[in-house]
């Protein structure tokens, strides 16, 4: 009798209608996956057209399907890399980089800290005011450089007055990642552990609060060099030679050259938000069955419990 009850009571677990989760799988799937492909034609799609450009020495318009495949190199890939300017504008914008990511976090991390801690209901206020430098046209910050330059040549003649203007137009990129990481942690928790233990302030901040802040201030860094190494206008109107510009001046006597130089920076940006994946990733990330971890935890289980 006890055997044909548990028989009974399994196949009644066995017939219980799908869950929720399971019923609706399948169209979820069905519409993650249109968006990924939505997503992968809308971007690869220019790539490939500007790779075809580069590496095939066939004009467009007498592309055919006998000549598709003729004439196919790499040399117009490398070759900004023999010009004089073109080693030098790449280290200054690498230096502006390092430069940028420095100064943005040693002003937000605190202050984004300061703001969680001391005065919440300023968050608002702060996320507003770090918005404007993205709904302000970059444009309108070159014309005030342009009003303030004939009074500032002492500060605007080194390469390195662009340091605050990329600071500026990273806030509404940077600000987020930070405060989106410190919102994910016990901020307060951990500060006051620390501080009851005798810590100080400096302490506590690179000792508890930054190794809990590492995705978000790697999420910063990748986000402000990607920041940096895109921007023309400002490095134009100050008159510096960056690797957006050089690639500018560069796309007039070498358009091909130029755009193949164009595509190594897509790909290597592209492969930079790749890595920010990696990095980011949070340890012990894959989902792994509720049995699984229990039997994990807690070692094979045999007989009656026994283990």
């Amino acid at each position: 009798m006890a055997g044909r009850v548990s028989l009974d009571a399994s196949a009644t677990t066995n017939t219980s209608p799908p869950s929720t989760k399971q019923r609706r799988g399948f169209p979820g799937w069905i519409g993650r996956t249109a968006v990924f492909i939505g997503a992968l034609v809308f971007f690869a799609l220019p790539m490939l057209a500007m790779a075809r450009t580069v590496l095939q020495n066939v004009p467009a318009f007498l592309l055919n399907s006998d000549n598709v495949f003729d004439k196919w190199s790499l040399k117009e890939m490398y070759r900004a890399f023999g010009e004089p300017d073109f080693r030098s504008s790449l280290w200054l914008s690498i230096r502006l980089a390092i430069g940028t990511v420095l100064l943005t976090l040693g002003l937000l991390l605190p202050t984004a800290v300061w703001v969680h801690l001391r005065v919440p209901k300023a968050r608002p206020i702060i996320e507003f005011l770090t918005l404007l430098p993205y709904v302000i046209p970059a444009i309108a910050l070159v014309a005030g450089i342009k009003v303030v330059q004939p009074h500032a040549r002492w500060f605007l003649n080194s390469p390195y007055s662009l340091i605050p203007f990329y600071v500026i137009l990273a806030l509404p990129f940077t600000y987020r990642a930070l405060d989106a990481g410190i919102r994910a942690i016990d901020l307060k928790t951990l500060v006051d552990a620390s501080r009851s233990l005798g810590a100080g302030w400096g302490t506590t901040l690179l000792r508890a609060l930054i190794p809990n802040l590492r995705t978000a201030i790697i999420s910063s860094a990748f986000l402000t060099t990607a920041v940096v190494l895109g921007e023309f206008t400002i490095a134009n109107v100050l008159l510096r030679e960056t690797l957006p510009t050089f690639m500018q001046t560069y796309r007039g006597p070498e358009p091909r050259a130029a755009y193949g130089l164009a595509l190594l920076a897509l790909l290597a940006t592209t492969a930079l938000f790749a890595l920010l994946t990696v990095l980011t990733r949070p340890r012990g990330s894959r989902d792994a069955d509720p049995d699984t971890a229990i039997v994990a935890s807690t070692g094979p289980v045999g007989p009656l419990g026994a283990p």
